[in-house]
């Protein structure tokens, strides 16, 4: 299992951009419209750390993981199966790749497919 992209959702962007720059000596992007406006982050392990405001007004803060999967369609899925509700289904992202969102238990995850 392998985190593809880790995003954190909070009013305190800048802030908490600062923050983890100084804690783990990463560099921070400008706002990628793909992503939400997310400032992004390349980590050692090939995976990636956005961080953005809320698109919505109802959109509370959260850190939602997104694992790197062989077949998006399948792990979506399965974690149906196995009682998620689908939030986001499949969906592309231009020059990113495809993600969904299920809901399991309070718990948001999210999966990647590059």
């Amino acid at each position: 299992m392998r985190i593809r992209y880790l995003e954190i959702v909070t009013s305190e962007v800048d802030a908490l951009c600062r923050q983890y720059a100084a804690i783990y000596g990463i560099t921070f992007s400008e706002p990628v419209a793909t992503l939400g406006g997310a400032r992004t982050a390349e980590l050692d392990d090939g995976g990636r750390i956005g961080i953005r405001g809320p698109l919505r007004e109802t959109e509370t803060p959260v850190v939602r993981p997104y694992v790197l999967v062989d077949d998006i369609e399948a792990a979506v899925k399965s974690a149906a199966e196995a009682g998620a509700e689908v939030a986001m289904p499949p969906m592309e992202i231009p020059e990113q790749g495809r993600f969904a969102i299920v809901l399991h238990g309070g718990i948001e995850c999210g999966f990647w497919q590059e």
